[in-house]
């Protein structure tokens, strides 16, 4: 599914080559005499109809697309093997975690001149995932606000309300424990793009730009409160230690004794795919808010990026923002994929305002629409994303077995990032 893919982490070799904080741009080329010919690279469900809808209707510009594994699965590393050879496609799927791997090595092309005039019809936050000094590079094509997900059947029969904030999760979570001493609220978010999520809402950032160098920022203070806030709720046994995406979480889910799941809007699809016994027992609330912070954070989403070298960026460009904003390609995606659109016309789509019935018959993408308005903008993925996402992700793994803690994993992920900017010629600031 295309948010869900946002997870993975990108090959270490695109990261690998960026020795600036931004790539240069691509070669242009006019068009051809004939139809412009456009190769179009992804993974996610639904695109070949999209791509199909606008060959249609758009004989001058003809779009092929080639299914690729999805992108930290071997995408990415035929994407960026193809870039150097000069052989690359005019468009790619990329994660939005890994926008700023592919700009470092110099892989995507400048396409303001293009794109700026149909800024306004996407979030500005959405836009400073693929590009950087405001410059554009693809356009975005879905987000991936985070909500509560929870069994309203247990929580009803245990009279516990849906909390609002952190501070009430604290106290639902210590009534699940009382309520069933077999179950808990939630699995401990031990996934680094899903546990990103959470830094993101709480306005804990991991990167930003200083001049011309990157600063590095996991070990702060405003994340060690996002880790402290996790790593209490294990220390006092009310949560669930289950890897992340595991066979046992989605038992635990499907029989009751995990309650709750605090993620993105694709965890919509994950769990009614993976707890089918549950069906109708669950609804989704907003994501609980730090003090009086009414932010969200996100965990996933990608964007159509136009590659180094394409000889049509004009056409690739319009290509790209048809696939994000017309009506009949967004339904197809949101139908296929289920996305919810980056773009203000796609989150007006009716498709989005169906009743699911898994969830009780809850309009819930109708929540998430509301909630994207709402995500933290103070967010930037880094240009080593995959020594990043790695070294954090050894250590949450670690918090389980309790030879880590939260904080412990943010120190090792602080010093990975940086040596690994350091080693591949970035500047680092402090």
């Amino acid at each position: 599914m295309l948010n869900r893919n946002a997870r993975l982490t990108a090959a270490a070799a695109i990261a690998a080559t960026g020795l600036a904080l931004t790539g240069c741009s691509g070669t242009t080329g006019a068009s051809t005499s004939g139809p412009v010919s456009l190769t179009f690279w992804g993974w996610a469900a639904g695109y070949e109809k999209s791509v199909a809808l606008w060959n249609e209707s758009h004989p001058g510009i003809q779009v092929k697309y080639e299914a690729i594994t999805d992108g930290g699965a071997g995408g990415y590393d035929k994407m960026f093997t193809a870039a150097k050879a000069g052989t690359a496609p005019c468009l790619a799927q990329i994660g939005y975690e890994t926008f700023a791997s592919f700009l470092a090595a110099g892989l995507l092309q400048d396409v303001s001149e293009h794109a700026a005039p149909r800024r306004a019809e996407f979030p500005d936050w959405v836009w400073g995932n693929v590009g950087i000094d405001g410059k554009i590079f693809g356009v975005p094509v879905d987000t991936a606000p985070m909500g509560l997900f929870y069994r309203s059947d247990l929580f009803k029969s245990a009279k516990i309300e849906a909390p609002k904030t952190w501070e009430e999760f604290r106290t639902a979570a210590a009534a699940v424990k009382a309520a069933d001493p077999k179950s808990r609220i939630m699995n401990l978010p031990t996934d680094p793009y899903l546990y990103a999520g959470f830094a993101w809402q709480g306005d804990a950032p991991w990167f930003g730009v200083s001049g011309d160098a990157w600063t590095v920022s996991m070990n702060s203070a405003a994340n060690s409160k996002v880790a402290g806030y996790w790593q209490g709720l294990f220390d006092e046994d009310l949560v669930t230690s289950y890897p992340a995406f595991d066979a046992a979480l989605y038992t635990a889910w499907n029989s009751g004794e995990v309650w709750a799941e605090v993620g993105p809007v694709w965890s919509a699809s994950l769990i009614r795919d993976n707890a089918a016994g549950s069906a109708g027992k669950w609804a989704v609330a907003p994501m609980p808010r730090w003090d009086t912070a009414d932010s969200v954070g996100n965990s996933g989403g990608s964007a159509t990026a136009v590659m180094k070298g394409c000889a049509n960026p004009k056409e690739a460009t319009e290509f790209a923002l048809w696939m994000s904003t017309d009506d009949k390609s967004v339904s197809n995606l949101i139908k296929s994929a289920a996305i919810l659109p980056a773009s203000a016309s796609g989150l007006a789509n009716p498709a989005l305002d169906a009743p699911e019935s898994y969830y009780g018959g809850q309009a819930i993408y109708q929540l998430f629409r509301a909630e994207s308005a709402k995500v933290n903008p103070n967010w930037r993925w880094g240009p080593v994303m995959s020594t990043t996402a790695s070294a954090l992700g050894d250590g949450l793994g670690k918090v389980p077995a309790k030879s880590a803690t939260f904080q412990d994993a943010l120190n090792g992920a602080q010093t990975g990032t940086v040596s690994a900017l350091q080693a591949q010629g970035f500047s680092v600031g402090k």
